[in-house]
């Protein structure tokens, strides 16, 4: 393959080959978490995979992070139409970029590069790149790039198989950007040659895998200065050019047709931009003071505030007219109109959380990744709640978040202080100045001031480092350092006096940099040549995606840098410089190796325990994600009474416990450095239930019986038994009925659940049930006194030893009204009280109280309480 050719330009862009453009304009790379290594996609309950998973317009896929989904939503319908599961994916940082056909996915736990076909829902192929933050893949119709920002490496890749296309474009490492335009050109910034510069892709093989024709390669086509070297730069995509932010001079430059213009802002803290930016305004937010800047045609056109407090607003997007900015402190996303006015307040997530702006297919989505709802707002403005989780096939909705922690203390904010360490080194008519930060007190630094030999320059907060050119070789300079932020100038440090000269050390070669378990980081070289001269000293600096910074100094070839030093999780490289006794700096050694630094796992937040209600010594236990510190967690080991279980979720049960044991909780993460801190809380698991008696009553054939039960953590069903009767129900309130009146009972109450059973029992009688003896005279002849007395034959209200009429066991004869105490009921001669009674006829009697325990017709006994005869047992 021949060597790419690096084109710049400073009047304008050369021709680029024509380009179809993507339908719904630039697709734009957000950060998700999932886990995609072994990329065990599946789709969760809908239809045949054409129709399920082809990306159609107006659509876009959009992450869920606790259920560990892509969920592809129609921005018309405002609908989840389908959802790609992600097994063992929970909590993995992965970056997405979509087009209508494609999604390639860049996990940063692991570096594996993966391309989907949406059609099929296969991977089509799989690239290594180093794991961490620092490289970013962008797509674009068939043109896709690695961008290793910490390198200054811009690789092509076909999308179809993840090979590499021609030579890669190199630039000096701490890159920014690494974005489309709408015109399809990808934008690189330079921050240590404060340049932005466009590269368009070479054509795409036939055969996926194979060799462009001709060898093309992707090129440098325009390159443009946008600021002084060292200053830190910020990019944002436009439909046809780029929007660079320096954030060291407050100032925004749009590149557009050939054509630079900038526009001074009255911004008093750093401020940040949206990866792509619709339209001709380009909004510039400012978190430290809420605010938001808008650039048109190379001026600020207005400025407007964003209510709340906090700073942790996301990049305002411009979209149909309006600016929604994300405030994800509360999860509230604001809506404001042309003029900067407040016109809408949309809900969001509800909570504290990331949450991502993206324009697409002609609709802003709105997905904030830990919630399970998003929102889509169409080109007229209106906002449409989307459920993520419609269709679900896959359980329980996630556990509530728990309240949102209480606004922080607001700081006290002043001039920060003075840089830490300031130190120069002289080089061949130049001297290089490196400097530890300035404390901030409480205001973000926006720029450092380094002044001496005449020049003042202003270099970017994270680049603290300056190469100082145009000095005489003799002379003693020395050089001031202090820091500016939104309250002002602080304090300047001086360096050490330092005497340029020709007689400078060769730069170290083959720089290496690992990264150890406990978190330090060990750079190591070959000692440099003195050139006759004792090197004394070797200065090493750190390059991550934009920012470059001193590092340490050794009197050895190696640093160890200490563990905290540098941020988990992200991509560094390093480059040394050697220093002579007589304060002779080399040049900058070439950069070495990619490093992520890493360390063992924080321990899991928020964690929770609780019993698990239906099953036996058994705790279950959840807690958000520990953090990771630079290696993903591999693993969860869980420990609780002496049992342990280890998973790869953020939820376990622990079984094999006693019943009722208190038990503690421990839960730590495990990540390639090995085990980390560990969380504990406490739980009990299900014991037998409590019954505690309240009290009782009773009426003539039931017993209810009132009482309490400490269901021990479980869920308890509830008996109440006697005299061969059961009822079951509440467990606080149980009747038995069909009993004998005037009866002593025994009622055992008994609780179950899972754990086994409580017991107690309640001795209660039932209520005697009496009947009132009843004989109405008629209304003619002897009718009238037939209820007047006892006489010979038969008579009204007459009681008997027998269930007969039977003169010889006659035991005797009460007056209409009298109340006899029933006890139970007897089949025997049918008596037709007629007039007497109602015209009452049965076979039945009533034993009752009457000179012991004898016999009346029911024809002539009416029980009280509605002469319900069912009441009384069989005797």
């Amino acid at each position: 393959m021949t060597t790419i050719e690096d084109v710049t330009s400073t009047a304008g862009p050369e021709t680029a080959r024509p380009r179809k453009r993507m339908r719904g304009g630039l697709v734009t790379i957000g950060t998700v978490a999932a886990l995609l290594a072994a990329m065990g996609l599946t789709v969760l309950g809908l239809g045949a995979a054409d129709n399920a998973v082809a990306n159609f317009d107006s659509s876009s896929w959009l992450w869920s992070t606790t259920r560990s989904e892509l969920a592809r939503v129609n921005g018309i319908t405002a609908r989840v139409d389908t959802r790609m599961e992600v097994p063992g994916g929970r909590r993995h940082q992965t970056q997405v970029s979509q087009t209508d056909r494609l999604l390639i996915l860049r996990d940063l736990n692991t570096g594996q590069v993966s391309s989907l076909d949406l059609a099929t829902l296969q991977i089509t192929a799989t690239t290594p790149t180093a794991p961490g933050l620092g490289v970013s893949v962008a797509l674009h119709d068939d043109e896709a790039f690695v961008v290793d920002a910490v390198q200054g490496i811009v690789r092509q890749l076909d999308p179809r198989a993840l090979t590499p296309v021609g030579e890669p474009v190199r630039y000096p490492p701490g890159i920014t950007g690494g974005t489309f335009d709408g015109a399809g050109k990808l934008w690189i910034a330079v921050p240590s040659e404060g340049t932005v510069s466009a590269v368009t892709a070479a054509d795409l093989p036939a055969t996926p895998g194979d060799a462009p024709a001709g060898g093309l390669s992707p090129k440098r086509v325009e390159t443009y200065e946008v600021a002084e070297p060292a200053h830190e730069l910020v990019v944002s995509t436009l439909d046809e050019g780029v929007a660079v932010l320096d954030r060291t001079s407050a100032s925004l430059v749009t590149v557009s047709g050939g054509r630079t213009r900038r526009a001074g802002l009255t911004m008093t803290a750093p401020g940040s931009l949206p990866t792509r930016t619709s339209g001709p305004q380009v909004p510039v937010t400012v978190p430290g003071d809420r605010s938001v800047h808008v650039v048109r045609d190379g001026a600020e056109v207005k400025r407007f505030t964003v209510p709340g407090e906090g700073t942790r607003l996301s990049p305002a997007v411009a979209w149909a007219g309006r600016f929604y900015v994300a405030d994800e402190g509360t999860g509230t996303v604001y809506s404001f109109d042309a003029g900067g006015q407040l016109v809408e307040t949309i809900k969001g997530a509800g909570r504290p959380g990331p949450v991502e702006l993206e324009v697409r297919e002609n609709h802003l989505f709105i997905n904030p990744p830990d919630s399970s709802t998003a929102q889509v707002v169409d080109d007229h403005n209106r906002v449409r709640e989307v459920d993520k989780y419609a269709n679900d096939v896959l359980g329980g909705d996630p556990p509530p978040a728990p309240p949102p922690p209480p606004p922080p203390k607001k700081p006290k904010v002043s001039r920060p202080g003075a840089p830490k360490a300031v130190t120069a080194a002289a080089g061949d008519a130049s001297a290089r100045v490196s400097w530890q930060a300035a404390a901030s007190n409480g205001a973000e630094i926006t720029r450092y001031v380094v002044e001496g030999a005449g020049q003042t320059h202003e270099v970017g907060a994270n680049q603290r480092a300056l190469e100082i050119t145009g000095l005489t070789n003799g002379e003693t300079y020395t050089f001031s350092v202090h820091a500016v932020n939104a309250k002002g100038d602080g304090p300047a440090r001086r360096s050490n006096p330092v005497v340029p000269t020709a007689e400078v050390p060769d730069p170290p070669t083959a720089v290496t940099a690992e990264a150890r378990p406990d978190g330090t980081v060990r750079v190591s070289w070959p000692e440099a040549n003195g050139q006759g001269n004792k090197v004394a000293r070797y200065a090493v600096t750190a390059t991550s995606a934009g920012a470059s910074a001193p590092a340490g100094e050794s009197p050895k070839p190696e640093l160890v840098l200490p563990a905290g030093q540098l941020e988990y999780g992200t991509q560094y490289a390093f480059t040394v410089t050697a220093v002579s006794d007589k304060g002779a700096g080399s040049k900058a050694s070439p950069v070495s190796n990619t490093v992520v630094p890493f360390t063992a796992p924080k321990a899991p937040t928020e964690l929770r325990a609780s019993t698990v209600a239906d099953q036996p010594g058994t705790v279950a236990v959840q807690w958000s994600p520990a953090v990771e510190n630079g290696r993903p967690v591999t693993k969860y080991v869980v420990e609780a009474g002496g049992k342990t279980v280890e998973v790869t979720d953020v939820r376990a049960t622990v079984g094999g416990l006693g019943n009722g044991q208190n038990v503690t909780v421990k839960v730590k993460a495990v990540n390639e450095a090995g085990p980390g801190a560990e969380a504990s809380t406490t739980a009990r698991t299900v014991a037998a239930p409590r019954i505690t008696v309240t009290g009782s009553s009773a009426d003539a054939t039931s017993v209810t019986v009132t009482f309490t039960v400490d269901a021990g953590g479980g869920r308890a069903t509830c008996t109440a038994a006697t005299g061969g009767k059961t009822a079951t129900g509440s467990c606080a309130s149980l009747r038995v009925t069909g009993l004998t009146p005037g009866t002593a009972y025994s009622v055992a109450l008994t609780a179950s659940n899972a754990a086994g059973k409580g017991t107690a029992t309640r001795a209660q009688t039932t209520d005697p049930l009496y009947g009132v003896a009843t004989c109405k005279n008629g209304p003619d002849g002897d009718q009238r006194t037939y209820c007047d007395k006892d006489v010979s034959g038969r008579n009204g209200n007459e009681i008997f030893e027998v269930t007969r009429q039977d003169d010889d066991r006659q035991a005797g004869w009460v007056q209409d009204g009298h109340r006899l105490r029933a006890y139970c009921k007897a089949k025997g001669e049918n008596v037709d009280a007629w007039i007497y009674n109602k015209n009452k006829q049965s076979n039945w009697w009533i034993q009752v109280d009457y000179k012991g325990r004898t016999y009346i017709p029911w024809a002539w006994l009416n029980l009280e309480g509605g002469d319900n005869l069912n009441l009384l047992p069989a005797c």
